[in-house]
C-alpha cells in the first residue's frame, strides 16, 4: 500500500444526502484499524450519532467541527490538537459537499436578515466545503451511481469545477449495478482525468438499522463487531490503496501556517476559570441506552475545570454517584426506553430527591423529556418520569431540525438576560405545556420559520431542547461548574 510513515488527512464527501458516505467512512476506519494503524476521525456537523460509530471503531473519540455552534478558530485548533500522534486522519462530510447554511456567524440576527439575497455560495457555513477551504483539506466525492451512467461525469466535472479552491482528488462510486453498468462509469469518466479511488457494488446484506433520528447508536448492535469485520473487508476489496495512497501522502504537513501545535483549544477558551476546590467536583453524566448524545468536548471542558465525571444509568442504576453535586442529562432515546426508565422508580426518586435538594442540573433534549411529567411514546403509550417539569413530552412525526440562534430571555442558572449563543434542535416530541418562564427566544436560519420561546428553569434546573456545544459557550460550562462547586459546599456545611 505504499510509504505509510507520512500522515494521511482526506474528506469523505458526498454529492448529496444519503449517498453511502458514512457507510464509506467507517469502512475506511475499519480497515485502517484492523492494520493497526491509529486513526482519529471528525465529523462535520452538529451530529452524535455518526461519531458514535466512529468512536467505537478507532477507540478515540470522534471530534465534531461545527463553527456554527463554535467558530472557526476553535474548528482549526480542535482539528490540529486532536490530530497529533496518529497515522491517519479521516473526516467524514455533512450532506452534500456544499450544503450548509447561508450566512456569515458574525453577522447580527437582523443583518443576517437583510443580506440574505447576497450571500454567496461559498459563504455556507458548516458545509463540507467550508471546513475543505477552512482546513486546506483534499476531498473524495462520493457519487450514488445506482441511477446513473454517462452522467456521472456531468456530476464529477461540476462539483470539481464549482470551487477553484477545493481539491477534489477522485472519486468513489457507490452502489455500482453491475461490472457492465461500472465499465460504463469508468468510460464515462476517463475524459475527466479524475482517479477513481473505490468501486462499491450494491450491498444489500450490509445495512446498518435506522430509526427515527438516525443509525441506531452502537450500544444497541449486539453484531457490532461483524459488522466492523464485514465493512473492513469492502474497505480492502472495493478501494485503489495503490491508487489511493500515493494521492494523499505528502511530504508537507497537511495543516498549513495557521495551526499553533501548541495551542491548546480548552484551557485558551476558557480564559477565566471557575474556582476549584481541594476535592474534585463530582458531576453525574447519565450514560445508558436511553442517553447518549454528548460532544466529547463539552465533557473534557468538564474535566479541565475540575469536574470528576461519573457515569450512572438511569435505566439500571438506583442511586447516582456518590457525593454529586451536579447532574448533566444528555440527549438520547428516552422515548424509545420510556417503559424501562419509569420502572426504575428508585432512580426517579432520588433525582427528584436531588434536585428539589438544589443539586445544579443541564439537560438536553432526551434529559428535558425525561425531567418531564410523562412520556407518550410513538405508540400512545403513556409512561411516568422525573415529574420536575409540569409538562408531557408526546412524540409525533413532525420533525424539529436546525441551527438556533438564541437569546436568553432572563436571568438564570447559566444565563444572563440577553445571552446570545447558537445551539441545535433535533427532536420529534413536542411539550403539551410550554414553559411559563422560558430561558431562550430561539430564532431559525431560516427566514420562514418564526422565533419561538424555549427552555425551562426551575430550582437549579437548566433544561432545553436547544443542544449546546461547550466549545462556542464556554460561559455555560463555567457558570454550571461553579453551581456545582457551591452546592458541594452547602452540602458540606450542612
Amino acid at each position: 500500500m505504499g510509504d505509510i510513515n507520512k500522515k494521511v488527512t482526506l474528506i469523505i464527501a458526498g454529492d448529496r444526502s444519503g449517498v453511502g458516505k458514512t457507510t464509506i467512512t467507517l469502512a475506511l476506519l475499519s480497515f485502517l484499524v484492523q492494520k493497526g494503524y491509529k486513526v482519529q476521525s471528525f465529523k462535520v456537523g452538529p451530529d452524535y450519532i455518526d461519531p458514535m460509530f466512529h468512536t467505537k471503531i478507532t477507540g478515540r473519540p470522534c471530534r465534531n467541527l461545527d463553527p456554527i455552534l463554535t467558530d472557526q478558530t476553535y474548528v482549526k485548533s480542535c482539528f490540529n490538537q486532536h490530530s497529533q500522534g496518529v497515522d491517519y486522519v479521516l473526516i467524514e462530510g455533512v450532506m452534500g459537499l456544499f450544503d450548509g447554511v447561508p450566512f456569515q456567524k458574525a453577522e447580527t440576527w437582523q443583518n443576517i436578515e437583510l443580506n440574505r439575497e447576497k450571500d454567496h455560495l461559498f459563504n455556507h457555513y458548516a458545509s463540507t466545503a467550508h471546513i475543505a477551504r477552512l482546513l486546506n483539506i483534499p476531498v473524495v466525492l462520493v457519487i450514488d451511481c445506482s441511477r446513473l451512467s454517462g452522467s456521472v461525469a456531468a456530476i464529477a466535472q461540476g462539483y470539481r469545477s464549482l470551487d477553484p479552491n477545493i481539491n477534489i482528488i477522485g472519486v468513489i462510486l457507490n452502489r455500482v449495478g453491475s461490472d457492465r453498468h461500472l465499465e460504463l462509469l469508468e468510460n464515462a469518466l476517463t475524459p475527466l482525468n479524475l482517479p477513481i479511488l473505490g468501486k462499491l457494488y450494491r450491498q444489500d446484506s450490509l445495512t446498518i438499522p435506522d430509526r427515527h433520528l438516525g443509525l441506531v447508536p452502537t450500544d444497541e448492535l449486539p453484531e457490532f463487531k461483524h459488522l466492523v469485520k464485514k465493512l473492513a473487508h469492502i474497505a480492502q476489496t472495493s478501494f485503489n490503496w495503490d491508487l489511493l495512497f500515493p494521492l494523499l501522502t505528502s511530504p508537507q504537513s497537511p495543516y498549513g501556517r495557521v495551526f499553533d501545535k501548541n495551542f491548546d483549544v480548552v484551557t485558551n477558551m476558557l480564559d477565566k476559570r471557575a474556582p476549584t476546590s481541594h476535592c474534585p467536583i463530582k458531576i453525574a453524566i447519565a450514560r445508558d441506552r436511553a442517553f447518549n448524545f454528548y460532544y466529547p468536548d463539552n465533557l473534557e471542558i468538564l474535566e479541565k475545570l475540575g469536574a470528576d465525571l461519573l457515569h450512572w444509568s438511569p435505566l439500571e442504576d438506583e442511586s447516582l454517584p456518590f457525593r454529586s453535586s451536579g447532574l448533566y442529562l444528555g440527549g438520547g432515546f428516552p422515548e424509545v426506553f420510556a417503559q424501562e426508565l419509569s420502572a426504575n422508580k428508585q432512580a426517579i426518586k432520588v433525582v427528584q430527591t436531588a434536585i428539589r435538594q438544589g443539586m445544579p442540573t443541564y439537560a438536553e433534549c432526551g434529559g428535558l423529556m425525561y425531567l418531564c411529567q410523562e412520556i407518550i411514546n410513538f405508540q400512545g403509550e403513556t409512561w411516568p418520569m422525573v415529574g420536575i417539569l409540569p409538562t408531557t413530552a408526546k412524540m409525533g412525526n413532525r420533525l424539529t431540525l436546525g441551527y438556533r440562534q438564541a437569546i436568553a430571555t432572563d436571568n438564570s442558572l447559566l444565563l444572563t438576560s440577553g445571552d446570545t449563543l447558537w445551539g441545535h434542535e433535533f427532536h420529534r416530541s413536542e411539550l403539551t405545556i410550554n414553559s411559563p418562564k422560558p430561558l431562550f427566544k430561539l430564532h431559525s436560519w431560516h427566514s420562514q420559520s418564526p422565533s419561538h420561546a424555549e427552555g425551562w428553569q426551575l430550582y437549579n434546573v437548566h433544561a432545553s431542547y436547544l443542544h449546546l456545544h461547550f466549545g462556542g459557550c464556554p460561559t455555560i460550562a463555567t457558570k454550571f461548574f461553579r453551581h456545582c462547586l457551591d452546592f458541594s459546599e452547602s452540602v458540606e456545611l450542612s
